[in-house]
């Protein structure tokens, strides 16, 4: 279903002439006078070419009402122009009239919409041209759109019909009909405010504020960039540009002398050579180097380099800038913190090898400098291992002596029992116990050769009273050896108790010669191990005096000074940041 009116068909309808009067000189078209809706006023044309806006404003005045006694104007019609009378002068303002909506320049769309939207009205025009004419005279905008609900109009009889029927417009005024809908431009009364209004709408407000916090936020943030570069300014770049000066400026030159050497040990007496084991190696020991490294950044190194060559006199000359120069009586702990910074000792653990670095404001008073704290890591090496290595060698050599003295009272002891005995004990002894043996085994024969004897049974006498004299005798001696072996053995100075004394006497010298070549081996031992103990320091590079001042390095300086700064400055915009965070949140 569809809401678009339907374009009804028309036909141009030819009013005949009413009856009246005699000398009536109303022309055809007017219109009667009771009985029908009166026709808008035709506005009629300007003499001096006025433009349509101003007869619309005009045809939109208030008219007199229904069966009034005003006299009206007869509406313009087209009949006379369509029945080829002459024209009338009104009709001559409507072609007037056309020629100035052809000078318009409207479309043909805006044509064509005009020739509907006067079909809908029921009217009669010619052309599109007069259609336009037409609608505008009943006050009507032809180019405007019309809402689908305006299509329906109410008759006459309460009924409505789509489309609006042809006599929907001839019960209502020409007002009525355009009351609730302005058409046309109205005229402005007089009186009225007429300046333009200051209320805007919400998106150009919103547009317009949007744009002013986009210009606060710019505004802000340029504020905020220009305190930024006045800060940086002020705590980095100005600090920056004074370091700088005292660099070049103001700083006195300064000059190093390098030098390296090397802690080497001996490994020992063997090897080809009077030189041994005097072979340096970069497995040096550590520790000594270390300690040597400790010492020479002492405050002991540092007194008794003042005592020897003026450490601190040469620091507090005039021509040292105020900040590297010392007063003119420094304490100690003054000199010493100059003295570190100064003195640069470094010690590589993959090579062995201690670096020194002596600074001062004269090129030789910095190699005397280097050349005397050489000297003193010299004898402070002598010195490290030298109470180690008197230590063994004391208690080997007491060692040694005590096991010689104990081997001496030992031999003394033996060869006094052997002259108090006289004999050997032990050999007397063993004498006596070898004859009684012999002895024993001559009884043994008699006596088997006794009983041969006696097992005949005619023995020879005389030979059984031999061998019986021969046992009796042999047992005798036996007795008597027997006696003389056992009051050896048993009296106070018997010959086992001198064989004892003897024995113990000889391992009493044996357990002394042990010791005596156990205290030699340790003694020879302590004495190789003292000499691997030795350390000896090796110069790799002399002390040499510079010809250039090394000191100050300006612009490396410089630029490590301003990172400084800008580290400072960082730090503390972080800080006061985040407790602004924490405070004000």
């Amino acid at each position: 279903m569809t809401t678009k009116p339907k374009a009804r068909k028309f036909r141009i309808k030819r009013n005949t002439p009413t009856s009246g009067s005699a000398g009536s000189a109303a022309p055809e078209n007017a219109a009667p006078s009771t009985g029908a809706a009166p026709q808008p006023t035709a506005v009629p044309n300007r003499a001096d070419g006025g433009s349509a806006v101003d007869q619309l404003r005009m045809a939109r005045q208030p008219q007199a009402p229904q069966g009034s006694a005003t006299t009206q104007q007869p509406a313009p019609q087209q009949t006379a122009a369509q029945s080829g009378d002459v024209a009338s002068a009104t009709q001559v303002a409507g072609d007037t009239d056309m020629d100035a909506i052809r000078r318009e320049g409207l479309t043909g769309r805006q044509l064509r919409m005009a020739r509907r939207v006067a079909q809908k009205h029921n009217l009669a025009p010619t052309s599109d041209f007069d259609a336009v004419r037409l609608l505008r005279e009943k006050g009507i905008d032809p180019f405007q759109r019309s809402n689908m609900l305006e299509l329906v109009v109410p008759q006459a009889g309460g009924e409505q019909r789509e489309g609006g029927a042809p006599d929907a417009f001839s019960q209502l005024p020409a007002q009525a009909a355009g009351a609730s809908r302005v058409q046309l431009p109205q005229t402005i009364p007089t009186g009225q405010q007429t300046l333009p209004s200051t209320e805007i709408s919400p998106a150009e407000r919103r547009s317009r504020e949007i744009s002013e916090i986009q210009r606060d936020i710019s505004r802000r943030r340029r504020k905020k960039m220009g305190l930024l570069l006045v800060r940086l300014a002020f705590f980095v770049l100005l600090p920056t540009l004074f370091a700088g000066y005292y660099f070049y400026k103001v700083a006195t030159p300064m000059f190093a002398t390098e030098s390296d050497f090397l802690i080497i040990q001996n490994e020992g007496s063997g090897g080809a050579g009077p030189l041994g084991g005097l072979l340096p190696t970069q497995f040096a020991t550590s520790a000594d180097s270390i300690a040597v490294q400790s010492y020479l950044q002492s405050k002991d190194a540092m007194l008794r380099l003042d005592a020897d060559v003026g450490f601190k006199e040469h620091f507090t000359q005039d021509f040292i800038d105020p900040i590297q120069r010392l007063n003119e009586d420094p304490s100690n702990e003054e000199a010493y913190k100059l003295y570190k910074k100064n003195i640069k000792i470094g010690y590589d653990p993959t090579e062995g090898m201690v670096r020194m670095e002596v600074v001062a404001a004269d090129p030789e008073v910095s190699a005397d400098f280097s050349r005397s704290l050489i000297k003193y890591a010299q004898a402070r090496v002598n010195n490290l291992s030298q109470e180690k290595r008197d230590d063994q060698m004391g208690a080997a050599t007491d060692a040694f002596d005590k096991a010689q003295e104990e081997r001496r009272q030992a031999e003394e002891h033996l060869i006094k029992l052997q002259v108090e005995n006289g004999v050997d004990p032990e050999a007397q002894i063993a004498a006596i116990r070898t004859t009684i043996t012999q002895y024993e085994t001559l009884l043994i024969e008699k006596e088997l050769e006794l009983a041969a004897l006696l097992d005949n049974t005619r023995p020879n006498r005389a030979k059984v009273e031999g061998a019986q004299g021969d046992i009796r005798r042999i047992g005798i001696q036996l007795e008597k050896l027997n006696d003389k072996l056992n009051s050896s053995i048993g009296g106070e100075n018997s010959l086992a108790q001198q064989a004892i004394e003897l024995q113990l006497a000889q391992a009493d010298l044996a357990n002394a010669n042990t010791n005596l070549q156990l205290a030699q081996a340790q003694l020879e031992q302590a004495r190789t191990e003292a000499n691997r103990q030795v350390r000896y320091l090796t110069i790799a590079v002399d002390p040499v005096a510079s010809e250039e001042a090394s000191y100050p390095r300006s612009f490396e300086n410089t630029i490590l000074a301003f990172l400084i700064f800008a580290g400072i400055y960082l730090m503390i915009s972080l800080t006061a940041s985040i407790l602004r965070e924490q405070v004000t949140s």
